[in-house]
């Protein structure tokens, strides 16, 4: 009698993550569905839906809530404003000294009827057709380190990179947000009265006739620190670009859900910089390619996922290292762990950071199964006995390393010379990891060489873990898209697409030498996916 078998981890994984997938589809599509109404007299119908006429009027204070004229100051007026066209308008706005002084900047935007005097406070305020939204316009933010010659041409530029790097303040200072986004909902959708959506509903406001006002929201989403420029005291005027655009419903409530969610980041610990490569995802694509991009972005966690357990599972199993190119273990973690470093000297997001020291990790921990490393409380050794097959392979890596040496090296003593003369950096670690990095990103597919040599000797393919090198080969597409959306160093954007051509030369290797797994390979081992036999 067969047993009942459990379902594989790889199996459960799957089946959660198409419920994840279908419950994420199924919780924003409520968004863009617009909440019916059993009658129309318990609706509340838009005042937009008339196409009134209405004058756009900005500010900026000191304060967060200006109770007179006198804490106001006009820094833009449209006098009849064209809400359902697209528009871009930049002014000079002039910095109080307290702001100069790292102090704190709001701007305050009214959408109020034609006839009311914007030069009134009190009018504009208590205007019944008023809608206001108010925006942080300075923001406290680590300036980024001065970058310099480290070789001096002369004594002039010598002191000149001296004096750079002692200028440098690491402390947060006041920086101006340059770029503002507007938004006003221009689909005139009546609400129901009693099953308002919550984020809609927080901020609608009545006219005396029951309509509800225009939705005038500014997109914090595309306050970029690109955007940000620094303030210093001798800073007396800034151009602030005003950009407006009309937002439809359902992209308005998504952009709600958006922005709340980043607060819990923040909190989380997240800086700046993650928030802003996250908002970068949602303000810089198109809608239809967001979703893509959400899509895409989960595929890829789950083949990560699936990679790392398959990777784990294949080297924790493995008992000889017949086939396999130690160097080009060895080779993989030092270049992880050297990319890791570069990504944290360039303060790149954790979006990329995390996956490459959770993967220098684990490249690590194969250099101790590859070179039969031991480790026992403080006491590290290496086993010995290498079997005939592994020792023919150490044979073999051997001499493809020696041929890729005569190669290599010069190509790195070159960049490294090249990097130091002609490109600034910010200090001599930063020329370092620069070095290294740029030597793993440019020629980092050369140290696959010796196991591409390895699989033409000895004509096979059945010693590699084919089926964590499949998941890995899809992200390598999926980081392809991932390299034009998330903000990322241009070497490591041009590493993405050099992974493809590895995978394709892998893919040739195997339709060169088709792995029959109906018998055992030549080291005496089955491969990987041999089906498990059956409990009885």
């Amino acid at each position: 009698m067969t047993g009942y078998q459990l379902p594989s981890l790889t199996t459960v994984v799957c089946g959660v993550f198409v419920a994840y997938i279908l419950h994420s589809v199924w919780t924003l599509g409520q968004l863009f569905i617009p909440p019916s109404c059993p009658t129309p007299t318990d609706c509340i119908q838009p005042l937009i839906a008339y196409n009134p006429s209405f004058q756009l009027v900005a500010y900026t204070s000191l304060k967060r809530q200006p109770r007179e004229a006198s804490d106001l100051a006009r820094i833009h007026w449209i006098e009849d404003f064209d809400y359902h066209t697209p528009q871009e308008t930049s002014v000079e706005v002039s910095l109080p000294r307290r702001v100069r002084d790292n102090g704190t900047f709001y701007l305050h935007v009214f959408l109020t009827s034609p006839d009311i005097d914007p030069r009134h406070w009190d009018d504009v305020v208590s205007d019944e057709q008023s809608v206001y939204a108010f925006s942080k316009l300075t923001h406290y933010h680590t300036p980024d380190p001065a970058t310099f010659n480290l070789l001096g041409k002369d004594e002039e530029d010598q002191v000149e990179s001296n004096h750079k790097a002692s200028q440098y303040d690491p402390r947060p200072t006041t920086h101006f947000q340059s770029r503002v986004v507007l938004s006003i909902l221009t689909d005139p959708i009546p609400l129901p009265r009693h099953n308002l959506p919550y984020d809609l509903g927080r901020s609608l406001r009545l006219d005396s006739r029951g309509r509800y006002l225009p939705l005038l929201h500014v997109d914090n989403l595309s306050a970029r620190l690109r955007d940000l420029v620094l303030v210093t005291p001798d800073t007396r005027t800034v151009t602030l670009t005003f950009v407006y655009a009309p937002i439809s419903y359902g992209k308005l409530r998504l952009w709600l859900q958006f922005e709340a969610a980043l607060k819990p980041m923040s909190d989380l610990g997240f800086s700046a910089k993650d928030l802003d490569e996250v908002k970068g995802i949602f303000s810089d694509t198109n809608l239809y390619f967001l979703f893509i991009t959400f899509l895409v972005a989960a595929l890829h966690m789950l083949f990560d996922f699936l990679a790392f357990k398959n990777d784990i599972s294949f080297w924790r199993g493995r008992r000889s290292m017949a086939g396999i190119s130690p160097s080009s273990v060895a080779w993989r973690a030092v270049s992880q762990v050297i990319i890791f470093l570069y990504l944290l000297d360039e303060n790149t997001s954790l979006l990329v950071l995390v996956p490459a020291g959770v993967g220098g990790v684990i490249e690590l921990w194969k250099v101790t199964k590859a070179f039969h490393i031991r480790v026992s409380g403080r006491r590290v050794w290496m086993e010995g006995g290498r079997t005939d097959a592994e020792s023919t392979t150490q044979e073999l890596d051997s001499e493809g390393f020696t041929y890729l040496r005569y190669l290599l090296y010069p190509l790195l003593v070159a960049g490294a010379i090249y990097s130091l003369l002609y490109t600034p950096h910010r200090s001599w670690y930063s020329w370092i990891v620069n070095t290294l990095v740029n030597g793993v990103y440019a020629f980092g597919f050369l140290f696959m060489l010796p196991q591409l040599f390895i699989n033409y000797k000895l004509k096979s393919v059945a010693h590699l873990p084919w089926r964590a090198f499949m998941y890995k080969a899809f992200n390598t597409f999926i980081d392809d898209l991932f390299a034009f959306i998330i903000t990322m160093p241009t070497a490591h954007r041009v590493a993405c697409f050099r992974d493809d051509i590895v995978f394709v030369i892998y893919l040739v290797q195997r339709w060169l030498y088709p792995v029959d797994k109906s018998r055992v390979n030549e080291f005496g081992e089955c491969g990987e996916e041999t089906p498990k036999k059956k409990q009885e």
